[in-house]
């Protein structure tokens, strides 16, 4: 049995364990939304940062990159706890399957684990919720924390989506969106800054995972 571990966010330009081997592929009935706080790596508890997770939605797919893990019980023991410190902010573990261009069809993993957020505020302190367009690019705009602002993770999940050919018009919209904000007047953007609510720090919970094939992602 190997690890496989799927990225739809930063993942995809930066998986930061050390992996065997990658693949592009896809996961079906979900899209990717921006409706996840982060409080400690672009963001503050104070001022959050909207970073990437996963809404269902029939029909729709959500391509990102599959590294896979060989070497035994210790690497991927370092490789899932890296994982999870990284990942705290997600609250759920869902299964699914992988698929490539090879065949659209049969997926090529089954038992896939994907970190999801809850889409509910009082179980999950984490989940902000969508917003209009505008009030996101300002939130995005205006979010930094100590490894960096939000709009870099936004510029550079776009620019990811770009390399592996499979860009996302969600991801593109709100990043033009972003540079309009970032184009105004100084004096203009400082009354746009955004009124988000501060996000409770609460101890994290495992999420619960069952014993099929172990594929993680984010």
């Amino acid at each position: 049995m190997v690890l496989w571990v799927f990225g739809y966010g930063s993942l995809i330009w930066n998986p930061g364990f050390d992996f065997d081997e990658k693949l592009i592929g896809y996961i079906k009935e979900y899209k990717r939304v921006f409706d996840l706080a982060c409080i400690d790596h672009r963001g503050t508890p104070e001022h959050p940062a909207r970073t990437c997770t996963l809404e269902h939605s029939t029909g729709a797919i959500c391509w990102g990159a599959a590294y896979c893990v060989r070497g035994g019980p210790e690497k991927e023991k370092l490789a899932m706890e890296y994982l999870e410190g990284r990942e705290c902010e997600y609250d759920s573990k869902t299964l699914v399957e992988f698929y490539t261009e090879t065949d659209t069809t049969k997926p090529i993993l089954t038992g896939v684990i994907v970190f999801t957020s809850t889409p509910d505020k009082r179980s999950n302190k984490y989940y902000l919720g969508p917003a209009p367009l505008k009030e996101m690019a300002v939130q995005i705009a205006t979010a930094s924390g100590p490894c960096g602002n939000n709009r870099e993770y936004l510029f550079k999940l776009e620019k990811a989506m770009h390399a592996i050919e499979h860009e996302d018009e969600y991801v593109i919209e709100l990043a033009n969106e972003v540079r309009k904000q970032l184009d105004l007047p100084e004096e203009v953007k400082a009354l746009l800054k955004p009124v988000v609510s501060p996000v409770s720090i609460k101890p994290h919970s495992q999420a619960h995972v069952s014993n099929l094939q172990r594929v993680f992602a984010s």
